[in-house]
């Protein structure tokens, strides 16, 4: 038997045309002891159709994917749609107000939280309420990720490879379409307790994004998730016009969390390559250089694996663990 969620909303979905409203969660801190944390909810209904889930911020410092939502759901007309968008364009909102990837409300990461549990802190709120009662409601799903302020990506689609091939070819099938010229899909290395994993459970077609980071809205970065979310609209039959198929786009794994390149020390990384370049096993990486103790050398670092610049840190000091360049592989994959 299903258990009811805490978050409630304060719009019907059912209605038509565009209402706006909050996901209420329920936390009682020293901030808001008796009322509600708001999370923003869109929802623009049309005639019969399909059903899109939009979510950007699930991340708080990721802000080109609440941008892209927020021009689509300016420029809907729920006269002229066939079906539903629900919107949720900062899902994690005490994490977007605070500028943070986690949350101020329990610290937590809300996509390593799913999925979640309806008598959990505010974050496993979160993920319940969207794994139990959002989901289950939707034809397909995007989730707008970035590097936010700690890390850059190369711009691409991520789909996740299910163990249901039906499913998992829909999901390949909305990142071709979504139209970034790379696609990052999530195998044996995906994290089951993201969006993505989620959206496998409830056997929802969905892609996640990275698209790009920094902590603020690249410009061209979103004009390109704008676009994607128009183009996968069109392929749903939701508004009119022809759907654009893009050249096929290259595809690429975490086939070694070891091809990848990590801090050893407090330090700053002097990189010397960026996301989107491929790279051979000892290539030279950047220097590392002990700021903190400048009597010790610096060391020169090489790229462990063959492979592709997925990502980079975007951080000047970094400490011990830290991710410096994220690699990956490419896959032989027929879309």
């Amino acid at each position: 038997m299903k258990t009811p969620s805490r978050i409630a909303l304060t719009i019907d979905l059912s209605q038509q045309g565009k209402h706006t409203g909050d996901a209420m969660l329920r936390w009682s801190d020293n901030s808001n002891p008796l009322g509600y944390h708001p999370i923003p909810v869109v929802s623009v209904k049309g005639a019969g159709g399909p059903v899109l889930l939009l979510l950007g911020g699930t991340h708080g410092d990721e802000f080109e994917g609440p941008s892209a939502i927020m021009r689509v759901l300016q420029s809907v007309d729920p006269s002229h749609l066939r079906g539903q968008i629900i919107a949720f364009p900062t899902l994690n909102m005490p994490a977007v107000a605070a500028s943070s990837r986690v949350s101020p409300l329990d610290g937590a990461n809300l996509n390593r939280a799913f999925p979640g549990t309806r008598d959990g802190g505010p974050t496993a709120m979160i993920a319940h309420f969207l794994e139990t009662e959002i989901l289950p409601l939707c034809d397909a799903a995007i989730d707008l990720h970035s590097g936010g302020k700690a890390s850059f990506f190369e711009p691409c689609a991520l789909p996740t490879l299910t163990d249901d091939p039906a499913l998992a070819t829909k999901n390949m099938q909305l990142a071709h379409l979504f139209g970034l010229p790379l696609v990052w899909r999530l195998g044996g290395h995906n994290d089951n307790r993201s969006v993505n994993s989620a959206a496998d459970r409830a056997g929802v077609p969905m892609i996640a994004t990275e698209l790009g980071g920094g902590g603020g809205v690249d410009p061209g970065i979103t004009d390109q998730a704008e676009a994607g979310i128009w183009n996968i609209l069109r392929h749903l039959n939701m508004v009119d016009g022809e759907v654009h198929h893009p050249p096929k786009p290259r595809v690429v794994e975490i086939r070694d969390p070891g091809a990848s390149l990590y801090a050893r020390s407090e330090g700053l990384f002097d990189r010397a390559l960026s996301a989107g370049q491929d790279v051979t096993a000892g290539d030279f990486a950047g220097w590392f250089h002990h700021v903190t103790e400048p009597e010790r050398p610096s060391v020169r670092l090489t790229v462990p694996q063959d492979g592709m610049i997925l990502a980079h840190t975007n951080r000047g000091l970094v400490t011990r663990g830290e991710m410096l360049l994220l690699v990956v592989q490419d896959v032989d994959q027929a879309l």
